[in-house]
C-alpha cells in the first residue's frame, strides 16, 4: 500500500480546484498528493456558470459574461442588469486543461484511477464521490443542454435567458436558460426542478420545440451537449477525523440554486490556507442563514410548484444586486430581508414554521 501526504477522491471541478490551490499557495513543497479519478481522459463535459461576486483564479477560463439577463413567465418578462456582477460562464474543458498542465508540472503529484493500492488510513483525504443516491426519492435540478449553430441570426449576445417559464410545466417546475455567445451560437438548455421520473425521457424534443417557438429556428449544428442531475438535498457522506468532504457532498451547492462553483473556489482556498490545521478549526460552510432559507425554498417548491415562475420573476423585483448577492451566498442581512419579502407571504411562512 503507498501512502500519500494527500489524497482527493475525484478529480472533478472540486477535486482539482482544491489541488490547484494547494499548488499555486505553495501548500505542497514537499508533500506529495494522488489525484483519483476513473476517466481515462478529460473533455469539455459541463459548463460552470455565476455571477461574478467577488474575484476568482480562473478567469482565463471564462467563454462567457453578460452584463445583463432575463427572467420570464407567462404574464411578464424582466431584463436584469449586473454590470457590476456580471454573469460569467467557465467552459470545463479549458479549466480541465489549464489545472491538469500545472499540476503535472509537479513531481509530487500524481493521477491514478483507482484507490485500491492506496493507504487512506495515514493521509488527510479529500473526497467529492457522492454516496449512491435514489433517483426516486428526492428533487433533483435535472437538464439538458444543447449548444448550437444557426445559420441566421437568432439569438440575443448581450442577454442570458437565466430563466423562461413560458412552456409546459407537467404539474413541476421547468425551464428554459439560453447562454448567447453570438448571435448564431448559443447554449439552449432545458431544466426541471423535480423528480427525474418527470421531464427527462424527452429532453431533445423539448429544446426542439421551444428553439422553433421562441426563435423559429428549426435546423442548427449541435456542436456540444451536457446533461446532468443536481440534488436538491443534502448527501450522507463519511464522517471520520481524516476525511474532509468538498464539493456537492461537503454541501457546496446551493440547495436552492444548484450554484455551486464560487462555493467550491471559496471552501478550496479555506482548505489550502488552513492545510496544517483542518483537523482542529471549524469546517467551512455556507451560511447558516441560507441553509435554513434554502430548505424554506425548496419546501415551498413541493408544495406549490405553480408558483415558482412568478417567484422567480418576483424574486428579481427589487433590488438586482441584493439578490444576485442572495443567490451568490454573499448577501447582507438586510439585503436579503428585502429579497425575502418580494415572495408571496402566505406560502413561504407556513414552510417557515413548518405548517
Amino acid at each position: 500500500m503507498t501512502t500519500f501526504d494527500y489524497v482527493i477522491l475525484g478529480g472533478g471541478c472540486a477535486g482539482l480546484s482544491l489541488a490547484y490551490e494547494l499548488d499555486v499557495q505553495g501548500r505542497l513543497g514537499d508533500k506529495t498528493l494522488v489525484i483519483i479519478e476513473p476517466r481515462e481522459r478529460y473533455s469539455r463535459d459541463k459548463t460552470w456558470s455565476f455571477w461574478q461576486v467577488e474575484p476568482h483564479r480562473h478567469e482565463d477560463c471564462v467563454v462567457g459574461q453578460w452584463s445583463q439577463f432575463s427572467v420570464a413567465n407567462q404574464e411578464k418578462e424582466q431584463i436584469i442588469s449586473c454590470p457590476e456582477t456580471p454573469y460569467q460562464t467557465i467552459d470545463s474543458g479549458r479549466f480541465y486543461e489549464k489545472v491538469r498542465c500545472r499540476l503535472m508540472k509537479n513531481p509530487g503529484v500524481v493521477f491514478l484511477n483507482s484507490a485500491t493500492e492506496i493507504n487512506l488510513e495515514n493521509s488527510l483525504v479529500f473526497n467529492s464521490v457522492p454516496p449512491l443516491i435514489d433517483p426516486q426519492a428526492k428533487l433533483f435540478q435535472h437538464f439538458k443542454g444543447l449548444e448550437i449553430k444557426t445559420v441566421k441570426d437568432v439569438f440575443e449576445p448581450n442577454t442570458v435567458t437565466l430563466m423562461d417559464f413560458k412552456c409546459d410545466q407537467r404539474g413541476h417546475v421547468h425551464f428554459f436558460y439560453v447562454l448567447p455567445f453570438s448571435r448564431k451560437r448559443a447554449l439552449v438548455e432545458t431544466t426541471w426542478l423535480g423528480p427525474l421520473s418527470v421531464g427527462a425521457d424527452d429532453y431533445d424534443q423539448q429544446i426542439e420545440e421551444y428553439l422553433e417557438t421562441t426563435f423559429q429556428v428549426g435546423q442548427y449544428d449541435v456542436l456540444f451537449q451536457e446533461q446532468g442531475a443536481i440534488p436538491l438535498f443534502g448527501l450522507e457522506a463519511p464522517q471520520r477525523p481524516n476525511w474532509f468532504n468538498i464539493g456537492t457532498v461537503g454541501g457546496m451547492t446551493r440547495l436552492s440554486t444548484g450554484y455551486a462553483f464560487l462555493n467550491i473556489q471559496r471552501h478550496s482556498k479555506f482548505l489550502a490556507d488552513n492545510i496544517y490545521r483542518l483537523q482542529s478549526c471549524r469546517p467551512f460552510l455556507i451560511h447558516k442563514r441560507y441553509q435554513r432559507l434554502d430548505k424554506i425554498f425548496l419546501r415551498v417548491l413541493e408544495r406549490h410548484p405553480n408558483l415558482m415562475p412568478s417567484v422567480f420573476t418576483d424574486f428579481f423585483s427589487g433590488k438586482p444586486s441584493d439578490a444576485i448577492s442572495f443567490l451568490s451566498g454573499r448577501g447582507s442581512f438586510g439585503g436579503d430581508l428585502s429579497t425575502i419579502l418580494q415572495m408571496p407571504k402566505g406560502p413561504f411562512i407556513r414552510a417557515a414554521v413548518g405548517f
